[in-house]
This record gives C-alpha cells, structure tokens and sequence, in this order.
C-alpha cells in the first residue's frame, strides 16, 4: 500500500505543475483511453480516478484565477476586477 501512495502523491504533484492547457490536453487523453475497445475494466477505473485528479486540478485553478479577479469595493462587496 505505501507504494500506491507514493505513486498518488507523485501524480498529484505532476498536476500541480501542470498548465490548464496541459492539463485539458490530458483529459482528452483520458477520454480517448477510456473509449479505447481493449481498454480493462480495472484500466478504466484508473483512467476516471486519474480523470476526475485532473478537473480536480482545474475546478482549483479556476477557482484562484476567478478569486484574484475580484477585489473589494468601498462598501465591502466584491466587484470584478
């Protein structure tokens, strides 16, 4: 088990460093193994976990971007930057 927990952290430091444009073009990627005909049930599972690790990844860049483009108002509101 320590091992697969290694190779879970290695991976999640991988997306960390990736751009969203590396990172979508990984997705596809994904969705093109998963919608391979000889791919294995237990291949599958790995590529939706690794999937969803990737819009993981994305939804929690998106997120600091749109947050940084806020600023506060004078009234203590946000408006778009």
């Amino acid at each position: 088990m320590g091992c697969k927990m290694k190779e879970q952290e290695a991976v999640g430091q991988e997306e960390q460093a990736l751009s969203l444009e590396e990172t979508f073009e990984q997705i596809e990627e994904v969705i093109a193994h998963l919608e391979a005909e000889d791919i294995t049930l237990e291949e599958s599972f790995q590529e939706y976990d690794r999937g969803m690790k990737l819009l993981q990844h994305c939804n929690e860049t998106i997120d600091q971007v749109e947050k940084k483009v806020l600023q506060i108002n004078e009234d203590g509101g946000l408006d778009e930057f």
